[in-house]
């Protein structure tokens, strides 16, 4: 993966979430209760730093962690939820409840951003086994 790349695979990160927000928004606006619009910002914002985060920590560990980038990969997403617990969930769960619009604020820019950085995390794994 070229420099070229790397910031061609970010974008793609960026637009699909970007769709995705403006559906998500799109629904949450025509549901009664629903979440704050600075909530699904924050929630896809974070997703997208991260996953973009992670596209680029494997990039640069490509050379000398070659053989562990799967691993590192799912210590990434793993550090995904920790983010979960630390950001999100004390201002969800001050009331003492979790609703499902609240966990879905937070569960479907993660999935989103979790299957585009998969795609491309695994078109970029083949890319380095098929070099050598």
């Amino acid at each position: 993966m070229t420099l070229k790349k790397l910031i061609t695979n970010c974008l793609t990160v960026i637009f699909v979430a970007s769709i995705a927000f403006f559906i998500h928004l799109f629904i949450n606006s025509s549901i009664a209760n629903s979440v704050e619009f600075s909530q699904l910002f924050y929630s896809y914002w974070v997703n997208v730093l991260l996953a973009c985060g992670v596209i680029v920590l494997l990039f640069m560990l490509r050379k000398r962690l070659k053989d562990q980038l799967g691993f590192i990969f799912m210590a990434a997403s793993m550090l995904k939820f920790v983010f979960f617990f630390f950001l999100f969930y004390p201002e969800y769960n001050s009331d003492g409840d979790l609703s499902r619009l609240e966990f879905l604020t937070f569960f479907i820019p993660y999935v989103v951003c979790l299957i585009i950085e998969s795609i491309i995390l695994s078109k970029f794994l083949n890319s380095l086994d098929n070099y050598n």
